[in-house]
């Protein structure tokens, strides 16, 4: 089968596409014909040489992705051949086929179509474990979401207002946080030109945020402290501005604050099938109801995977770039579920 491998570490010139051995799905797996697959962020790291997969997991790229069921594992109930699913991987989805556990496969969700479906996964099961889960945003509460119009931003900006939460964001233009405010979004903070804290503050009274979802790290810290309302919680999920920083202890104190910090792809397989379950029951509702949906920026074949890293490199995307290998039959389309932001304010199909 083809796929996506990495010659050596380093920039977009060390991938490549070639042909590799076709996974065999083991004991309580199921093997996929790929539909799409999912670009992030940790794939870019892992290309860099700074994520590699746990042990004993593939060394291709692709954390998340979608496609049809064409085999079963020893011991696999609740699934068949034929299946269109979308599926939380460890590695493995920028190709053609991908062996997944059973316990991290998602039906597609009544109105998204089947390519689209490879945009949810990672972004669903990292919101709702880290937002809800974790950090325990409630209705009537303030989430304040950095990188707003990222894959993980704009699921996080729909999911906590179809669960009765205000949502602020952080982005680095016009045009990303137009389309936040599309999203639901109601304080606009761009990062570029603003101190969100002030910002978050003013539009709150003083009173500030309750949870914070932040993928930047060190180089936020200390704001991401002053910006929390009593009792507020700071959620940590990326490292894209530093992994070390200064803590104000005395201001966490203030604030009777909670710092964590949390991630999917190390966790055992028992942990994400379990946030897998939790996914389907409470947020796979609210996508076939239309209330949150895929945000995808672009879809690309396989062969433009160096168009796909250099996207997310230059940060000029609003939600998801998916890869599609080929090849994985029919695909399903309910109309404004699963385009663009901007398919949404021409009312175009994408």
């Amino acid at each position: 089968m083809r796929a996506v491998v990495v010659t050596q570490p380093g920039g977009v010139d060390a991938l490549r596409v070639a042909d590799v051995p076709e996974p065999v799905p083991g004991p309580g797996e199921v093997l996929l014909d790929v539909a799409a697959a999912g670009v992030n962020r940790a794939d870019l790291l892992q290309r860099q040489g700074h994520y590699p997969p746990p042990p004993g997991e593939s060394q291709t790229l692709g954390l998340e992705c979608s496609g049809v069921v064409t085999a079963l594992g020893d011991g696999v109930t609740g699934w068949a051949v034929g299946e269109e699913v979308c599926a939380l991987l460890a590695g493995g989805g920028y190709a053609e086929r991908v062996v997944v556990p059973a316990g991290q496969l998602l039906p597609v969700p009544r109105g998204v179509g089947l390519v689209d479906a490879a945009a949810l996964p990672e972004v669903a099961c990292t919101v709702w474990s880290t937002v809800f889960e974790a950090a325990g945003l409630r209705a009537g509460e303030l989430l304040l979401v950095h990188g707003g119009s990222s894959g993980v931003g704009t699921f996080a900006v729909q999911l906590a207002r179809a669960r009765g939460a205000r949502v602020a964001v952080t982005a680095r233009s016009a045009r990303k946080l137009a389309a936040c405010r599309d999203l639901g979004a109601e304080i606009l903070v761009d990062h570029t030109r603003q101190d969100f804290v002030a910002a978050v503050k003013e539009a709150t009274d003083g009173r500030g945020a309750d949870v914070v979802l932040d993928v930047v790290g060190a180089k936020y810290l200390r704001r991401n402290v002053s910006v929390l309302a009593t009792g507020g919680r700071l959620a940590i999920i990326g490292m894209l501005g530093g992994r070390t920083g200064e803590l104000d202890v005395g201001a966490l104190l203030a604030a009777r604050g909670t710092v964590l910090a949390t991630s999917l792809r190390a966790r055992p397989r028992a942990e994400k099938a379990a946030v897998v379950a939790a996914v389907r029951q409470h947020v796979w509702p609210l996508v076939e109801q239309g209330r949150v949906r895929p945000v995808v920026h672009a879809r690309l074949p396989m062969d433009d995977v160096v168009r796909a890293h250099e996207t997310l490199e230059e940060s000029s995307h609003i939600g998801k770039v998916l890869l599609q290998p080929g090849g994985a039959g029919p695909s399903r389309r309910s109309p404004g579920v699963g385009s663009t932001v901007e398919d949404q304010r021409t009312g175009e199909g994408a």
